[in-house]
């Protein structure tokens, strides 16, 4: 499990299904075995060097997040370590399990800020998607700004310190990203299914304080 609080970058390079990501700044310690997310992929380090580690990355992975192009450039990662009980949740509850892809949209510079505009690819992802929501892209917890009911596009505003210790910033518009949608958001939509399957006396329009504390909320 993961916060979302990015706590280094590194840049992988390839061999076979062997990545090598060296780790540019903020060293953090690991051991072999530990976890660890990879622009919000969950990975396994297997082999620790002075400034570097090695994970296994299955075809599948490759095939479904920005890893298989991005090992092939040479590009930049976002890296966090597995959450410790006693640390603080600084941002919100992620697994490392990517959703899907999305597509930089736009990115536009303000004064204090800036905000991206994605685009997912996945056709069912809309309905993760909530105004002021969480969102990890990249393996980095963010706030939904802007979302239009039954668009395809979500903004999201980046504040300076996120944008200059990230990945963020080497972004260019058509660049993909991983998303993970709030953890939260799928255990209701499980729930939600569970009830219409079983035909139970439910609707998505009956929720009340009954309902919920008989389903365990």
């Amino acid at each position: 499990m993961f916060t979302g609080i990015i706590q280094s970058i590194g840049k992988l390079k390839q061999e076979r299904n062997i990545l090598e990501i060296e780790i540019l700044d903020n060293f953090f310690d690991m051991a072999i075995g530990d976890s660890i997310a990879v622009d919000g992929i969950c990975l396994t380090v297997k082999e620790i060097f002075q400034n570097k580690f090695t994970v296994d990355v299955s075809e599948e992975t490759l095939k479904k997040t920005t890893l298989g192009l991005k090992s092939n450039l040479n590009q930049i990662v976002n890296l966090e370590p597995a959450l410790r009980i006693s640390d603080r949740l600084g941002g919100h509850i992620v697994s490392g399990h990517v959703d899907g892809l999305g597509i930089i949209e736009n990115i536009e510079k303000l004064e204090k800020s800036w905000l991206l505009s994605i685009k997912w690819k996945n056709n069912n992802f809309s309905k993760y998607i909530v105004n002021k929501g969480s969102i990890c892209v990249n393996g980095i917890s963010l706030t939904i700004a802007k979302y239009e009911k039954d668009g395809d596009i979500f903004t999201i505003a980046i504040i300076p310190h996120t944008w200059h210790n990230t990945n963020l910033k080497n972004l260019n518009i058509g660049d993909n990203v991983n998303l993970e949608a709030d953890a939260i958001i799928k255990y209701v939509e499980k729930l939600l299914f569970f009830n219409r399957k079983n035909k139970k006396d439910f609707s998505t329009n009956d929720i009340s304080s009954k309902w919920l504390k008989e389903n365990g909320w």
